[in-house]
């Protein structure tokens, strides 16, 4: 149940971009996690929130106006181990980069990896840890095994 915040310039992907970026994003970070085979579950719990910032809004030590993006990922605790950290900043940003058409992009993109610390993650009313999120994982997998068997 990944979190993803894109801070971008406003004109840097072209109009409608918005969906791609998500997706793909979203697409990602579930991989990175070990998720081969993302569930409606999995798809419906990863929310990437894009934010297009004013030209003038990212700042550099070296610019007023600088053209770079900056991806914060909050996963819960646990999730991602050292492989699936490399994976999805590597990922991220070449997904950055494809989908504004901007190989420069490579070079300045940041990729920010944060884990909710135990218990500071909320939803539903909840502090989720992880034996919250061991709980739900479960009960997702049951329910992904009987609509499997259902189809078959």
């Amino acid at each position: 149940m990944p979190m993803i915040d894109v801070y971008t310039p406003e004109n840097l992907f072209s109009a409608g971009a918005e969906n791609e970026l998500g997706t793909a994003l979203a697409l990602a970070i579930l991989r990175a996690e070990g998720v081969v085979s993302p569930s409606p579950f999995h798809l419906d719990n990863t929310a990437v929130f894009i934010h297009r910032l004013k030209a003038t809004d990212i700042h550099t030590g070296n610019t007023n106006s600088a053209n770079n993006v900056r991806i914060q990922i909050i996963t819960p605790p646990g999730v991602l181990n050292r492989e699936g950290q490399k994976q999805i900043t590597k990922e991220a940003t070449e997904i950055v980069a494809r989908i504004a058409g901007d190989d420069a992009l490579l070079k300045r993109t940041w990729v920010i990896l944060t884990e909710a610390s135990e218990g500071g993650w909320g939803m539903q009313g909840t502090a989720f840890g992880v034996e919250e999120f061991s709980a739900l994982a479960a009960r997702a997998a049951a329910a992904q095994a009987a609509q499997a068997a259902k189809e078959d």
